[in-house]
C-alpha cells in the first residue's frame, strides 16, 4: 500500500467511532487510484426539522474528506422516509409528519449542508429518496420485507428495549432501516456515513447490496456530538444546540460557554487541526482554557462566516463578557407603552417564546434591565424607549415604546 493511501485512511478514520471494514475501505481507495473511478459516498438526512447543527456537521465534514480526496458525495434527502421517521435511538413511536412539513424542511437543507459540504456537481449528487420509493407497489415492498427476519430486527437495541417492556412498536417502524438500506441499493454506494445511532440502518444496506449482487458498502460510523449541557446529544429540541445558521456573535458565545472537558472532542470533530495541537490546546499546562476555547471558537465561526467574522466575534465577546460593555449592536424591539410584569415583557422583547420559560429564567437571576437584575416574574415594570434588557450572558434587546 502506497503512502499515500496510508496518509488518506489515516485521515478518514480521525474521529470515528467504527468502521466495517478498514481492509474493504483500503482496497477501494487503492482501486480508486489505479483507475480513476471515484467512490460513491452516501450519507442520508431525513428532513424532520427545518435547521441544521454543529452535530449535524460532524458526518457532513466527513462527507467532505471524501470529497477533498476527489470522490462524490452523494446526499439522499429521505424525503420519504421522514414519513415513518427514523426509529434509531427512540424509545417511542416517531409522530408521522405530513407532506407539506417535510417539503418546508427539506427546502433549507441543501443551503445549510452547502455550508460544509463542495456542491460543485461533479463532487456532489442530490437525491430525494421518493424518486424510487414514492414508485414501489406493495409487491415490490413485500419482496423488500422478505430479505429481513422480524429476529434481526429485534437486535436493533432500541427495538429490543421496548419489545422487552412491552411497548409498542409500529410495523411501520420495521420498513425504515430496510428503506434506508434500498437507497444504498438504487446508488450504488461504495461507503456510507452515518452516526453510531444509524450503524444498524447502514449496515442493512450493506446486506441489501450483497443479495442485490452489489459489492457491499463500507460503514463508517461518526461519534454523536455531545450538546452545550456536556450531558445529552446535540438537540434542537433539548436547547443545547449551536445553529449553523446561528449569527457569528451567538455561535462564538456558545462555543465559549462549553465546559473546558468538551473542548478537545469539539477541537477533534469540528476542525482540521492534528491531533498533537490539539493534545497541547487542551493541557491546561501548556494552554490556557480561555484561550484555547478563544480559538475553538474563531475556528467554528469561519467555517461559516470567515476568518473575519471569527475575528469579530472574539472581539465583541471579550467586550461584553470581559469588559463588562454592552454589544455594539442591540436589536430594538417595539413595544406598547404602560406597565407590564417582567415575565410578558421578556415575552414582548422576545427573548422568550413562552411565559413559562420567562418565569423560570427570572426566578433563576437570568433576567436584568440596565443592569439592574429582576428576581420576580411579576415584577412590574414601565417600559421606556432605550431601555436595555439582558438575558442570561448573551441575549439582549433595546426598547422602543410606541404608543
Amino acid at each position: 500500500m502506497s503512502n499515500d493511501i496510508i496518509a488518506q485512511l489515516q485521515m478518514l478514520k480521525r474521529g470515528t467511532v467504527e468502521l466495517y471494514r478498514e481492509d474493504e475501505l483500503s482496497n477501494r481507495l487503492v482501486e480508486a487510484a489505479k483507475t480513476g473511478r471515484k467512490l460513491r459516498v452516501k450519507l442520508g438526512m431525513d428532513p424532520t426539522a427545518p435547521d441544521i447543527h454543529l452535530g449535524h456537521t460532524v458526518v457532513l465534514r466527513k462527507l467532505r474528506q471524501f470529497q477533498d480526496l476527489g470522490h462524490k458525495a452523494v446526499l439522499i434527502i429521505g424525503d420519504y422516509t421522514a414519513r415513518i421517521g427514523d426509529p434509531s435511538g427512540q424509545n417511542t413511536t416517531r409522530p408521522m409528519l405530513t407532506a407539506e412539513q417535510i417539503d418546508a424542511n427539506a427546502k433549507t437543507y441543501f443551503d445549510q449542508a452547502g455550508k460544509i459540504l463542495d456542491t460543485n456537481p461533479d463532487k456532489l449528487e442530490v437525491r430525494p429518496n421518493s424518486e424510487w420509493l414514492a414508485g414501489m407497489s406493495l409487491a415490490d415492498i413485500i419482496k423488500l420485507t422478505s430479505n429481513m427476519t422480524v429476529a434481526r430486527m429485534l437486535e436493533r437495541d432500541t427495538f429490543e428495549l421496548r419489545y422487552k417492556k412491552g411497548d409498542p412498536i409500529g410495523i411501520h417502524e420495521f420498513l425504515y432501516p430496510l428503506m434506508q438500506g434500498y437507497d444504498s441499493v438504487m446508488v450504488k454506494s461504495d461507503v456510507e456515513l452515518g452516526g453510531t445511532d444509524q450503524t444498524f440502518n447502514n449496515l442493512v444496506g450493506r446486506d441489501l447490496q450483497r443479495i442485490a449482487g452489489q459489492p457491499a458498502q463500507i460503514v463508517i460510523t461518526m461519534p454523536i456530538l455531545v450538546g452545550l449541557d456536556g450531558v445529552m446529544k446535540m438537540s434542537k429540541s433539548k436547547g443545547n444546540y449551536i445553529g449553523v445558521t446561528d449569527e457569528p456573535n451567538d455561535m462564538f458565545g456558545k462555543v465559549m460557554s462549553i465546559s473546558d472537558l468538551m473542548m478537545e472532542n469539539y477541537f477533534t470533530l469540528l476542525t482540521n487541526l492534528p491531533a498533537d495541537e490539539i493534545k497541547v490546546l487542551c493541557d491546561s499546562n501548556k494552554t490556557h482554557p480561555k484561550q484555547a476555547k478563544m480559538m475553538l471558537g474563531k475556528m467554528i465561526v469561519a467555517q461559516f462566516y470567515g476568518s473575519q467574522a471569527g475575528e469579530n466575534a472574539a472581539a465583541e465577546f471579550d467586550k461584553v463578557f470581559a469588559q463588562k460593555q454592552l454589544p455594539d449592536e442591540i436589536e430594538e424591539v417595539e413595544i406598547g407603552a404602560g406597565i407590564i410584569t417582567a415575565a410578558k415583557l421578556l415575552v414582548q422583547a422576545k427573548l422568550v417564546q413562552t411565559g413559562g420559560e420567562a418565569k423560570r429564567i427570572i426566578t433563576q437571576g437570568g433576567m436584568s434591565i440596565d443592569d439592574s437584575k429582576i428576581t420576580d416574574p411579576n415584577n412590574e415594570i414601565m417600559p421606556r424607549s432605550g431601555m436595555i434588557i439582558k438575558v442570561g450572558k448573551r441575549r439582549f434587546a433595546k426598547l422602543v415604546v410606541k404608543g
